[in-house]
C-alpha cells in the first residue's frame, strides 16, 4: 500500500531528479542551498536515500547520510529498505556503508525476504557475502572492557580494530585466513586470547533468542578452529626446538614467524593420486564436526552434504554455508593458493594457473614447480604460435607452393 504523502515541492522534486541522473556535484550544490529533512517520499513511498541505493551510487548515499537520512526508514509500498535496494544494485561497498550506519540486516520486504536473500535471488553474490559477513563494531567493543567479575578485558583494546578487520574478511579459505593472521602480527602474538574471544562470540551469537544467527556463529567457530591449529603448530615447533637444544634469540624469532607458513604448506600439500589437499580436507571436516550446536540447521546441512555419495570439497561447503550459494562460479578466475576471486595473475612460466598476488605464487611454488616444468616443456608453447613460428610456417608453405607443377 502506497503511503499517503503530501505533494512534493519543486525543491524536493529536483532532489529526486538529480539522484536519478547521478548528478553528484549538482545535488551537493542543491543541498547546500538550504537545510531540509530527508524523510520525504515519492508516490511509491521511496525516499531520496532509497532512490540513491537503487541507482547504486555510493557517493550520493554518503551525501544523504551526512544530511541525516534515516538508513532504516521505510515507507515503500513493498517494504524494500535502502539495504534491499543496495543489494539489488550489486554494489557491495554500498551495502557495507549502509550497514556501518546501522542498517538492519534482518529487515524483510512484503514477501518475507531479507536484503541478502534478494541479492542471492538476482545473483549478486558479492553483496550476499558482504552482508553475511558484516559484524558491527559494537560487538567487538564489548570484549575490550572487563565484564562481570573479570579484572581485565578478554581482548586488549589495541587489538580491537585488527580483530574486527580479521573476522570481517569474506574469503574463508583456510590458507587465506592464515595469511590474514600472518599479516596482523599483533593478533598472531595473542592467538590464545583471539581464540577465546571467538568461542565466546560463537556462544553469544547462538543465544540471542529470536535474533539468533547460525551463519555468523559457525564462522566464529570456524575461525577459532584455524587459530587453534596455528597455536598447535606453535607449540609443536617449540617442542621440537627444545629437543634440538638452545638456539640464539634471533633464530628463535625467525622460526616463530615461520609457524603460519608451515601450516599453510600443510594445507596446500596434495596427495599424489588425486591432487586432493588431504590435510586441509581432514581439518575442515573435523572443524564442521566440532561445531557444538548440533541441532542447528547449518550444522545439519553441512554434515548431510559432506556425507553424500559424491561430496564437494569441504572448503566449498564451508564457503557456501558462510557466504551463500553461488548460481554461477568461474573457477578459472580463482587463486589456486587461497581461493580468492578475480585472480588475474598467472604463473609467468607455464601460464596455466592463476594467483591473486606474488605472495600466493611463492607459497604455492613448492607444489607447482614440478607441474610447471612439465607444462613449460609442452610443444608449441601450450598450443600458442609465436611470431617466429608463424614466419617459419609461412615460408615453408610458400616454398612448397612454388615447387608445385601443373600437370
Amino acid at each position: 500500500m502506497a503511503p499517503a504523502t503530501e505533494d512534493l515541492s519543486d525543491f524536493q522534486k529536483e532532489i529526486f531528479e538529480r539522484i536519478s541522473k547521478n548528478e553528484v556535484c549538482e545535488l551537493k550544490t542543491l543541498l547546500a542551498q538550504r537545510k531540509i529533512k530527508m524523510d520525504f517520499v515519492d508516490e511509491n513511498g521511496m525516499s531520496p536515500l532509497q532512490h540513491a541505493c537503487y541507482k547504486g551510487n555510493k557517493e550520493i548515499v554518503q551525501l544523504l547520510l551526512d544530511q541525516g537520512a534515516d538508513v532504516n526508514a521505510c515507507q515503500h509500498e513493498h517494504a524494500y529498505t535502502a539495504l534491499h535496494f543496495a543489494a539489488l544494485s550489486g554494489n557491495a561497498e554500498l551495502c557495507h556503508l549502509l550497514m556501518s550506519h546501522g542498517a538492519r540486516l534482518t529487515a524483510t520486504n512484503s514477501v518475507g525476504r531479507t536484503a541478502a536473500q534478494m541479492a542471492a535471488f538476482v545473483g549478486n553474490h558479492n553483496c550476499v557475502a558482504t552482508i553475511n559477513n558484516f559484524i558491527p563494531k559494537a560487538d567487538i567493543d564489548y570484549y575490550i572492557k572487563p565484564q562481570g567479575l573479570q579484572t581485565e578485558p578478554m581482548l586488549p583494546p589495541h587489538l580491537a580494530d585488527y580483530f574486527h578487520k580479521f573476522i570481517m574478511h569474506v574469503n574463508v579459505n583456510p590458507v587465506r585466513v592464515c595469511v590474514n593472521l600472518q599479516r596482523l602480527p599483533a593478533l598472531l602474538e595473542n592467538s590464545a586470547k583471539i581464540q577465546k574471544v571467538l568461542e565466546s562470540m560463537r556462544y553469544k551469537e547462538m543465544t540471542r533468542g529470536a535474533e539468533i544467527n547460525e551463519v555468523m556463529a559457525f564462522k566464529y567457530h570456524y575461525l577459532s578452529c584455524v587459530v587453534a591449529e596455528v597455536l598447535k603448530c606453535q607449540k609443536r615447533q617449540e617442542a621440537m626446538k627444545a629437543e634440538k637444544g638452545e638456539k640464539g634469540n634471533e633464530e628463535s624469532e625467525e622460526k616463530k614467524s615461520d609457524t603460519v607458513e608451515l601450516l599453510i604448506r600443510r594445507f596446500l600439500k596434495c596427495s599424489k593420486n588425486d591432487s586432493l589437499p588431504e590435510y586441509q580436507e581432514a581439518f575442515l571436516r573435523e572443524s564442521v564436526r566440532e561445531f557444538p550446536f548440533r541441532e542447528s540447521t547449518i550444522f545439519r546441512q553441512m554434515v548431510a552434504t559432506l556425507a553424500s555419495t559424491d561430496p564437494p570439497s569441504a572448503v566449498s561447503v564451508i564457503s557456501a554455508a558462510i557466504n551463500g550459494q553461488r548460481g554461477f562460479f568461474d573457477g578459472a578466475q580463482t587463486c589456486v593458493t587461497c581461493g580468492e576471486d578475480k585472480a588475474t595473475k598467472k604463473c609467468s612460466k607455464c601460464k596455466a594457473v592463476q594467483y591473486c598476488d606474488r605472495e600466493c605464487q611463492r607459497l604455492h611454488w613448492f607444489m607447482h614447480k614440478k607441474a610447471c616444468a612439465r607444462l613449460g616443456q609442452s610443444p608449441a608453447n601450450n598450443g600458442k604460435l609465436t611470431d617466429v613460428d608463424k614466419e617459419q610456417i609461412s615460408n615453408a608453405v610458400g616454398s612448397r607452393l612454388q615447387n608445385l607443377a601443373v600437370k
